[in-house]
């Protein structure tokens, strides 16, 4: 399709507010600078010539706009804004990368090479994933420049997804989410980070989103005269210290309002630290910039008192994506916390726009040392090098090292080591060494023997204890939280796991000679329903093992289990009635969706699978905003609340699968579905009575479970019980929290 002479007018501007934003970064500073993006932008525009992006606009203002991102909002340099005008031809277009290598330099093909293969990461199939993402990663750990790129990209196309269906959108925003924010944060993209979520939140609840948008509005002049107040005294101790400086005051993000809302349980009225006051100055070449920062602080302190457990000094050990900051919260008028950020501008600058400052600063600096930003591209590189077959795996793991906050614990010789919030003393030994870690079995965290499993905090002292019978165990994959001490412990596993297949197979194989019998298929077809494995390898893996015996193989060689073989397949694929293992066929495609989509269960029976099933993860009940995802195996739509974890992880892994029609709830009263709810409170006699009773006799609900503890006068706990939909488990929440004594009840998010 041609475009129009308005098209062509809004891509000159287009054009000409980048060639702008290039002035002013000071990016083209010859004229074969220039002449290198003019070329870039005229290739881009003759390759996507004609093509318009699904809201209607000619495509190559998408490349523009990305480009200008690049630039404006992070930073980047020239060779970056060529390559992300170029970042859709070789995918989109006839251009291959040898002709960019070509036209432009081998450097700009190998990013635009990278991005190509990054748009393949998502939409890949399972057993290509894990190459295309381990490409990728190697451009990163190269140039990671070819994901800053990748994530501008992100950031635009989120600017964009109103003209996309409400399944691409769900896809979209869970690939966003469950990646590409926790990308921005570990490379110091903050604005990015920030915009993203609220994206997300936007369009995946839009309802919440205007809800709080509005609220923030509306107490604006109130807020803003209490800032004026509060910044009014230490506007006067700045200015008379000489500081140069600028205060101001950022309210929190719609997306962290109101992630503080569902974790706290609270309505928007009870969000306090809706703002905090930051303070960027210029520092002067001497004292240093932490001396200067605890002068500001300090001056800070001298007018409004701190609290104590709220300083976070992230000068003397900056976070592991380079961030440096010193926070703390004072007690303003009217008996208000409020938060206050203190940095030098050279910090603020890496706030804000994260790896570009930070090499730019590094590079000016005299110091190479490694830090923060160089410790984490070291460990994608070693990540590289451990094989892994299941690509999803892989992702889950690499996603491990996109912290979201630290610790820092150290060595016993008091070497510091930042490690993700929630790590454990497992985590730690294989920070030091993989071998540590395959032979821990015990720690010393401040001089006292604890449980390798001990979850660490900041300022522990950690020694590890080892031995020679130590080895990684299974269940530790379920308390780690680095992505090295995963895949050293999968990778442990897997070797024991592939020994005992081959101990495994080489024992049933001497026994079965015993008998006269030579292993084969039929064999096989005897043994695993009856030592209940679902594979050969489960089988061979657990005799190697150990843990099947072959005490009985004589009496089940010679028993007849067609019967048993056809229960037991049955078990693993819902809804088959062949009479013959022959019949089985896992790769069977399930059957489509019908255009309607409502949860219905009442209408299920025994012999029939019901169209819909609760996901167990989430429990969710009739009214939750939920969202549909056909299992590839079963056919069957698992219906998951939107803010599930694991509907996140799904749908950024396998976003086809999303059911493209909104899920709405049959009116059908007479099915109750499973919720479990947490209270606590002070403890009196009776008031486990006077709970119970009103949720059985004065509201009829059946409990399924409950597992109450009292301490100290203190009683908390959990409560499953059994509810028609959102409404009666709201009435239901509203009357426990009248209950004298009962401090707080929120039924729990999903995991």
């Amino acid at each position: 399709m041609e475009y129009t002479p308005q098209d062509e007018i809004l891509i000159e501007e287009k054009w000409q507010e980048l060639l702008a934003a290039c002035r002013t970064a000071k990016i083209c500073r010859r004229e074969d600078d220039w002449d290198f993006v003019k070329r870039a932008f005229f290739l881009a525009r003759e390759a996507h010539k004609g093509v318009r992006r699904r809201s209607g606009e000619p495509y190559i203002i998408h490349p523009i706009e990305v480009a200008l991102i690049a630039v404006r909002e992070i930073g980047l340099g020239k060779k970056s804004v060529v390559a992300a005008l170029l970042h859709d031809v070789v995918e989109d277009t006839e251009y291959t990368v040898e002709d960019i290598s070509r036209i432009f330099t081998p450097k700009i093909a190998s990013m635009v090479d990278g991005l190509t293969k990054m748009s393949g990461v998502f939409n890949a199939d399972s057993s290509e994933q894990a190459e295309y993402f381990r490409k990728v990663l190697l451009t990163l750990s190269d140039d990671v420049r070819v994901i800053i790129i990748k994530i501008a990209d992100r950031l635009h196309n989120m600017r964009t997804l109103g003209s996309m269906p409400l399944n691409k959108q769900i896809k979209i925003t869970s690939e966003t989410i469950y990646l590409f924010v926790p990308l921005a944060y570990r490379l110091g993209l903050h604005a990015i980070k920030s915009e993203l979520e609220d994206l997300c939140m936007k369009y995946r609840f839009p309802k919440e989103y205007a809800e709080i948008e509005r609220k923030i509005d509306e107490t604006k002049l109130e807020r803003e005269s209490y800032i004026e107040r509060f910044m009014a005294p230490i506007i006067e101790v700045l200015d008379r210290n000489g500081f140069q400086y600028d205060i101001s005051a950022r309210v929190k993000s719609v997306y962290s309002i109101w992630q503080k809302m569902r974790r706290k349980e609270i309505p928007f009225e009870e969000v306090y630290d809706l703002f905090a006051i930051r303070i960027v100055f210029k520092a002067l070449p001497f004292p240093s910039e932490k001396t200067q920062c605890w002068q500001v602080y300090s001056c800070v302190t001298d007018i409004y008192t701190p609290k104590p457990d709220r300083l976070r000094d992230w000068i003397s050990i900056p976070k592991s994506n380079g961030y440096e900051a010193l926070h703390s919260t004072v007690m303003g008028p009217d008996g208000t916390w409020v938060e206050v950020q203190v940095r030098t501008e050279r910090m603020d600058d890496i706030a804000e726009r994260g790896f570009a400052a930070h090499w730019k600063y590094k590079h000016a600096s005299i110091s190479q040392e490694e830090d923060g930003l160089d410790k984490w591209l070291k460990k994608v590189r070693d990540a590289l090098n451990g094989p892994t077959e299941n690509a999803l795996d892989f992702l889950d793991n690499f996603k491990l090292s996109l912290y979201t906050t630290d610790v820092v614990v150290f060595t016993p010789k008091g070497e510091p080591l930042t490690l993700p919030n929630g790590a454990t003393a497992i985590d730690f030994a294989y920070e030091i060494h993989t071998k540590i870690g395959n032979h821990a079995i015990g720690a010393k965290i401040n001089h006292k023997i604890q449980p390798i499993t001990t979850v660490l905090k900041s300022g522990d002292q950690v020694e590890i204890i080892t031995a020679e019978s130590g080895h990684p165990k299974a269940e530790w994959l379920s308390i780690v939280v680095t992505s090295k001490a995963r895949q050293s412990i999968q990778d442990f596993l897997k070797r024991e796991h592939d020994n005992n297949i081959e101990y495994g197979m080489q024992l049933l194989s001497d026994r079965l000679a015993e008998h006269n019998v030579q292993l084969s298929g039929r064999v096989l077809r005897k043994l695993m329903p009856a030592y209940e494995c679902r594979n050969k390898d489960e089988l061979y893996s657990k005799i190697g093992a150990g843990i099947i015996k072959l005490d009985n193989l004589d009496s089940l060689l010679k028993e007849n289990s067609d019967r048993k073989i056809l229960k037991f397949w049955k078990l693993f694929i819902p809804g088959r009635s062949s009479s013959t293992d022959a019949d089985i066929d896992l790769d069977d495609e399930a059957a489509s969706l019908d255009d309607t989509a409502v949860v219905d269960e009442s209408s299920s029976h025994e012999e029939a699978e019901p169209e819909f099933v609760m996901a167990e993860c989430c429990e969710p009940i009739p009214g939750d905003n939920v969202v549909g995802y056909r299992d590839p195996h079963s056919g069957r739509i698992i219906v998951h609340k939107s803010t599930c974890d694991t509907l996140i992880r799904l749908a950024a892994q396998f976003g086809q699968n999303i059911v493209k029609e909104k899920i709405q709830w049959s009116q059908q009263k007479a099915v109750s579905y499973l919720a479990s709810v947490e209270v606590r409170g002070i403890d009196r006699a009776g008031i486990i009575l006077d709970l119970t009773k009103l949720i059985t006799a004065d509201f009829s609900i059946n409990m399924r479970a409950v597992s109450i503890q009292s301490h100290d006068g203190i009683f908390e706990g959990t409560i499953s019980l059994y509810v028609k939909d959102i409404d009666s488990l709201n009435a239901l929440l509203d009357n426990i929290r009248a209950i004298k004594g009962i401090e707080s009840v929120k039924r729990l998010l999903s995991t």
